[in-house]
């Protein structure tokens, strides 16, 4: 798959770690996710909505969800993590492809969606790639996902095929 990206680069995001207070007046702490984070994001994809997986992620199942994490947690990928008291509210990542770009992957817990942590943490993420040298990224997001499309755009994302059932986009970041 060949993906189309903006001619210019979106504007700066901030990077981690920062705090930031969502619509319920929760203070989220935003930082960069790793190893350490496994057990945390393991019970937050057990927590995590059956209607609000796509693409069969996150995984359904412990062993699946811990063997999608050894994936998404290696040195190759950007993790960035929402949590509240300690507890992961929501995760982002960006996964290398062939082509040498990244594809985006973000999960908000139920609990916590419409309150601005996604826009949070996509930003965060957004920095964190720019802070690491990362040009393009990409995604894909089913077409009913309103909104998700609505924070891809928000944060700079332009959409570049619409002819399935997946609206694909991306963003450059430098």
């Amino acid at each position: 798959m060949t993906t189309e990206f903006p001619d210019e680069p979106a504007g700066e995001f901030p990077a981690p770690p920062r705090t930031v207070t969502d619509r319920e007046g929760r203070e989220i702490e935003l930082r960069v996710a790793g190893e350490a984070d496994r057990e945390r994001l393991v019970e937050m994809y057990l927590d995590f909505d059956p209607a609000d997986r796509a693409q069969g992620i996150p995984p359904v199942k412990e062993h699946a969800i811990e063997r999608w994490l050894d994936t998404i947690l290696s040195d190759e990928c950007v993790n960035v993590v929402a949590l509240q008291d300690g507890v992961a509210a929501g995760h982002a990542t960006f996964v290398p492809d062939e082509e040498g770009d990244y594809e985006l992957a973000i999960f908000v817990l139920q609990a916590f969606q419409g309150t601005g942590i996604g826009t949070a943490l996509l930003e965060t993420l957004l920095g964190q790639g720019q802070v690491e040298g990362i040009e393009k990224v990409w995604l894909t997001v089913e077409r009913w996902n309103d909104p998700a499309i609505a924070l891809y755009r928000k944060t700079g994302f332009e959409t570049q095929n619409a002819e399935s059932f997946e609206i694909e986009m991306s963003i450059r970041l430098a």
